[in-house]
């Protein structure tokens, strides 16, 4: 039987190249169809990438961390089932790749496991057994799901698992988001109207037998397998030292910051702020307003202040590009929220700080946040910053040398807190102080100026009510 050849897919946005990230099967493995066979990432988007038939694992053409062009050879599978084409499983080449995007990392252990083997004949009882199955009436709102032809929807990985746990098939889910793209809440709301459906007449989506078995033979198989060692990783062991590929996400933010540092002449200058009242007046907001607006962390303040110095300084809320020669600086000012998540340092992005308010900003901060470390948050929420803000919070130390977030051409890093004396009006008193720590491009920012604008930072933070004056 002749091999079907598995190749990089589009991506789409203008994407030429990706990088291969980790190999999910191995040559001999059984995989199933629109089981995960390979992770690889663009910028800092993941991509689960499918196999569109079913059968066995002949070749893998590519090596962990190897650049990738589109429509290159990724694998070779040898269909199980005589006969078998594509486009029977209503999955075309173009359509398998535009898999599931995301503006993270896939944490290791995610996807199918590579020990998911199903003979050739029980897979050609079960495609048997599933054209026999009746076909399910789509609920009434989701009549726009056929416009898709049956294409594989774009979704992200977790969206994908999320609407395995609930036995959706996403593509008769309409996507909410960007070109279509599925979201957890358009899973959860069809999986709604699903269980739901006895009640109005249509019934509620199920896997067929056979699928389900197979599912369930999946997750055996992920949890006493382990996860197949990537060929050509280039990983040795040995008693006393240890060797880890840089790819992936880390690989993303290794350049990143090379490159930063390679074409930026940074400097950094330091200044100490005295947040005693304003940390009376947070400890005051939240003892009245926490149980109905949340709490307010020390940065939704700083932004605040930030804010403000920017309509003084509108050089430092600006992006550089040294190719052109042009400086563009923005209105708008879209706050970099640098987020530590386990797959390494992330940057949601919080947009039009200048137009919200203290509850606003610090329930937009914990969403991306959160959206950061879990793995969702996506490729609009992790780009378009045009200045960034990076805290350490308790471990902030007492001073820092931030890298500034190319192109963008100022940073302002967070300190942490502390009590020590300080001589007022001739007495020794306590009083609570914290250190600002910022670094800008000098071909934009006079050194005058990144001082100026950090001492109108500091003057709001240290008399907090003229940052609510206009």
């Amino acid at each position: 039987m002749a091999v079907h050849v598995v190749k990089v897919p589009d991506i789409g946005e203008g994407i030429a190249e990706v990088e291969l990230v980790e190999w999910l099967v191995k040559s001999g493995d059984a995989v199933a169809e629109d089981q995960s066979l390979a992770i690889v990432m663009t910028d800092k988007a993941s991509v689960e990438i499918p196999s569109p038939v079913a059968g066995t694992v002949t070749r893998l053409a590519g090596e962990v961390g190897q650049m990738l062009a589109v429509g290159a050879e990724l694998a070779g599978i040898e269909p199980s089932v005589a006969g078998i084409e594509p486009s029977v499983a209503g999955i075309d080449q173009d359509a398998a790749g535009r898999a599931s995007m995301a503006g993270h990392s896939v944490a290791a252990g995610e996807g199918t496991a590579a020990g998911h083997s199903v003979a050739a004949s029980e897979m050609t009882a079960a495609g048997s057994r599933v054209q026999a199955a009746p076909a399910m009436p789509p609920p009434a709102d989701a009549q726009a799901i056929a416009s898709a032809g049956g294409a594989r929807p774009l979704a992200s990985p977790s969206v994908r698992r999320h609407a395995r746990e609930l036995g959706v098939d996403l593509r008769r889910v309409a996507g909410s988001g960007p070109g279509g793209r599925v979201r957890h809440e358009d899973v959860e709301t069809f999986a709604a109207h699903a269980r739901s459906a006895p009640a109005t007449g249509h019934p509620p989506v199920r896997e067929p037998a056979a699928a389900a078995a197979r599912t369930d033979a999946a997750a055996a198989a992920r949890a006493v397998a382990p996860r197949p060692a990537a060929r050509g990783a280039g990983y040795a062991e040995r008693h006393d030292e240890q060797a880890v590929p840089v790819v992936g996400l880390r690989r993303r933010i290794a350049e990143k910051m090379q490159e930063a540092k390679r074409r930026i002449p940074h400097f950094s200058y330091v200044e100490e702020v005295d947040v005693t009242e304003l940390e009376a007046l947070r400890a005051q907001l939240n003892a009245k307003r926490a149980a109905e607006r949340g709490r307010l962390t020390l940065l939704p303040f700083v932004l605040r202040a930030m804010v403000l110095a920017v309509r003084e300084f509108p050089q430092v809320n600006a992006r550089y590009d040294d190719e052109a020669n042009v400086v563009t600086r923005y209105g708008a000012v879209h706050v970099g929220v640098a987020t530590q998540t386990a797959a390494g340092l992330m940057v949601p992005v919080l947009r039009h700080a200048e137009a919200r308010d203290l509850w606003s900003t610090a329930g937009e901060i914990a969403r991306l946040a959160e959206a950061a470390r879990s793995g969702k948050a996506s490729r609009e929420e992790l780009s378009g910053s045009t200045i960034t803000v990076t805290s350490l919070g308790a471990l902030g130390g007492i001073a820092s040398t931030p890298v500034i977030n190319w192109p963008e051409v100022a940073i302002v890093g967070v300190n942490r807190i502390v009590e020590r004396p300080v001589i007022r009006g001739g007495a020794v008193v306590a009083r609570r102080m914290m250190n600002l720590s910022s670094s800008f491009d000098h071909r934009v920012v006079d050194g005058m100026h990144g001082a100026e604008f950090v001492q109108a930072v500091r003057g709001y933070l240290e008399c907090p009510a003229t940052m609510f004056v206009d």
